[in-house]
């Protein structure tokens, strides 16, 4: 496994089975905690630690949490693995609690990029973390994985090789729009000082690197890992260049008059002549030849730095074509510039099997977090400890979401054995059970084995998503594997409820009419959320998000199958305001489908720009990736981006809220639709008051005594069709089913 060819290998070629592997350390016992201190290695009888994994999260030794899942994984491979959560960054001796390791540091940010973690979408100081002790904010800092990696580096120099991995590593691992300091951004292995990069879930990386390492290889020579990033001086000889504007050409473009011939002398003197007018010039690839490009020599030329820092259109091209390439059966490697460093991507990993998948769930876990914290709360965790995660991997495609950018779009699915073996764990083991598993699902909650039909068309494929504009013909829609496991799962002794909490793709869900009927019947505890996030075409098409006309087909479906039922229950749907693509107006039609069908929302989710989302380069560029990107793109991206009309984007969602009603008509009336401010039931907002205006004289806060035109007491929480105020934390009753 050693040469350059096995660095981008199809799922179809041999690819070592990760539980296979011979142990480094066969006498090696699992430890009751991975150690976090001194003490706890010498109670092991360890002397030092093969790996140290440093990690923004509290250690909670359960499958939910990154650095449980590769600490242990590690260890069931035969290293001592230890662990350093939360360390003082201004302290560099927290850093040295537990020595140097043998092999390597790794660096996590978390279970959550430090910077969306620290900060909401408005740029607001958060004051707490779920996955801190106590729920205190602050414990991590900005950027983790650089400043772990740099304190890292300034203890110990260059003695240890240092990896960095998990959601902020991954999502920066090339350049990126940064939405803090509003920048484009370089990829984090140069900001940070690591030896190398792990993207994705990085399982079956770390196991072949931490072996290798062991056997005495150089980090600086084990290029061939797919899933993994580096830098390099030189390029390979014996490797074929691709320059991305190949691929996707930005810019004008002046073609040759046969693209099929090879770049003769005219063609030159036309590329002259083009530089000298100033203009980009493309030279075009023969497509027989990018046809027959292998991509186990072959890798990608992304624009430089430099360049996609001067120009959106090329950052927008960048975009388009790393999205093109992140499915492991045909990506390639991706190459950047970045100064005089040249940023190396192997193609993604290649999945888990299903083997593999339960194995890496069926550790040694105690489902706990560390006795250290003694009696400390860690939100995280109280949230999860009685879920269990099916499947990992989304297909969706989602613009705003970064799942697919980081598990990727191939589903891999646990055995149905091994899931319901986790649930008599839940029964068995966790503190606290009372029988009811709070959540079976995972990055969506019906993609369980939903799969391509052909494995050769799977790894051809370049679609973004497999559901949008309309669900692939090639896609298993076949829910029975999960309505399965669902009975199966309720008829374990001691569990009583099983609920669903993932959030359901309900486009693919009326696609199998039984598996609706299932859900609704016996998981529904009362609610299901579901999120349309629009009802506009316009910015559903840059969401890739469907129309309303399937989410009145769900909510056909959903309210029968209530209804037979005999329950009463009702359906959430959530929004996203501010989202690139959405206009006023269509902000405006959105509040006004809210009002006809009585929803009145509470929590609005602000559009979140985070690092590497198609949706945030449309943020970042107002241009659209979805089609191909020209220097003078035809489809402008309209984005809300200074803080007024972000405001008013959320404010027209929470058209209710008296805080939003002057910003509402002062947006009514610029848009010509003052017609909409009145009392009757057709009208968005009601005129200014005499006492709203006193108020405002008075610099004082307006809250009416009733909603208007509806002779209902206003409530600060959510309200759906008469439903009780704020139904996420309403108080369990007997009679909920």
């Amino acid at each position: 496994m050693t040469s350059a060819a096995s660095a981008a290998r199809p799922s179809g070629k041999f690819v070592q089975n990760i539980t296979r592997y011979e142990p480094y350390r066969k006498d090696l016992k699992p430890a009751p905690f991975l150690p976090m201190s001194r003490k706890e290695m010498d109670e092991l009888g360890w002397d030092s630690c093969d790996v140290i994994v440093v990690c923004g999260d509290a250690y909670v030794d359960h499958p939910s949490f990154g650095m449980a899942v590769i600490g242990r994984t590690l260890e069931a491979q035969g290293f001592r693995v230890g662990l350093i959560c939360q360390p003082d960054w201004t302290d560099i001796e927290s850093f040295k609690v537990l020595g140097k390791p043998n092999l390597f540091f790794g660096v996590s940010a978390g279970n959550m990029d430090s910077m969306i973690n620290r900060y909401t979408a408005d740029k607001r100081v958060r004051h707490d973390d779920a996955y801190t002790p106590g729920n205190v904010g602050g414990k991590r800092p900005d950027r983790a994985v650089t400043v772990y990696t740099q304190k890292l580096r300034e203890a110990y120099k260059k003695e240890v090789p240092i990896v960095i991995g998990g959601i902020e590593a991954s999502l920066r691992r090339l350049s990126h729009y940064d939405y803090w300091q509003d920048r484009i951004r370089g990829s984090v292995l140069l900001d940070s000082t690591a030896d190398m990069l792990f993207f994705g879930n990085a399982e079956r990386a770390l196991i072949e690197v931490a072996h290798r390492l062991a056997d005495g290889e150089n980090i600086h020579e084990i290029t061939d890992v797919r899933g993994t990033g580096f830098l390099r001086k030189q390029m390979p000889e014996d490797w074929t260049e691709i320059d991305s504007t190949h691929l996707d050409q930005p810019g004008p473009v002046k073609k040759h008059k046969n693209p099929y011939e090879v770049i003769d002398e005219d063609a030159k003197a036309q590329e002259q002549a083009l530089k000298a007018e100033g203009a980009q010039v493309v030279n075009i690839v023969p497509h027989t030849q990018m046809r027959q490009t292998d991509p186990n020599s072959s890798y990608i030329r992304l624009p430089n730095l430099k360049e996609i820092k001067g120009d959106p259109a090329l950052y927008a091209h960048m975009d388009r074509v790393f999205h093109k390439e992140t499915n492991p059966g045909n990506a390639r490697a991706l190459v950047q510039a970045h100064g005089r460093d040249q940023v190396w991507m192997n193609p993604p990993p290649i999945p888990l099997e299903t083997d593999e998948l339960d194995w890496a769930f069926e550790h040694n876990y105690k489902r706990v977090p560390h006795p250290v914290y003694g009696d400390a709360k860690i939100p995280a965790y109280d949230m999860i400890r009685f879920s269990v995660n099916i499947m990992r991997g989304c297909f969706g495609g989602c613009t705003f979401c970064s799942i697919t950018e980081h598990e990727g779009r191939i589903i891999q699915s646990r055995s149905e054995e091994s899931i319901l073996k986790e649930i008599e764990n839940i029964r068995d083991l966790t503190p606290g059970f009372t029988g009811t598993i709070s959540d079976l699902g995972g990055p969506t909650a019906n993609m369980y084995q939903l799969t391509c039909k052909s494995k050769a068309i799977e790894e051809n494929c370049r679609r973004p998503s497999c559901v949008y504009p309309t669900i692939c013909s090639n896609l298993n829609t076949d829910h029975s594997p999960t309505t399965q496991l669902y009975r199966k799962a309720r008829d374990i002794k001691g569990v009583k409820r099983v609920a669903v909490a993932s959030g359901l793709r309900y486009d693919l869900a009326v696609e199998d009419p039984e598996y609706v009927k299932e859900l609704v019947t016996h998981h529904v505890g009362g609610y299901l959320k579901i999120a349309p996030e629009h009802s506009e075409e316009g910015p559903l098409t840059k969401m890739m998000k469907p129309g309303m006309g399937t989410y009145y087909r769900f909510k056909e479906m959903f309210e029968r199958f209530s209804k037979e039922a005999g329950k009463k229950q009702y359906l959430i749907p959530y929004f996203i305001s501010a989202h690139p693509g959405s206009t006023d107006k269509d902000m405006m039609n959105l509040a006004l489908w809210l009002k006809e069908n009585n929803f009145k929302v509470d929590q609005v989710q602000n559009f979140y720009p985070s690092p590497m989302a198609t949706a945030t380069t449309m943020y970042a560029t107002e241009r659209n990736p979805l089609k191909p990107v020209k220097e003078k793109n035809t489809d402008f991206v309209f984005t809300a981006k200074n803080k007024e009309q972000r405001a008013l984007h959320k404010a027209l969602l929470r058209y209710h809220d008296p805080d939003g009603w002057p910003l509402i008509r002062k947006a009514l009336k610029k848009m010509g639709k003052a017609h909409l401010i009145g009392r009757g039931p057709k009208h968005l907002v009601p005129p200014e008051s005499g006492r709203e205006k006193d108020a405002r004289r008075q610099g004082k806060k307006y809250v009416p005594e009733k909603t208007f035109a509806a002779g209902k007491k206003f409530h600060a929480k959510t309200q759906h069709n008469g439903l009780p105020k704020n139904p996420r934390n309403k108080p369990k009753s007997k009679k909920r089913s």
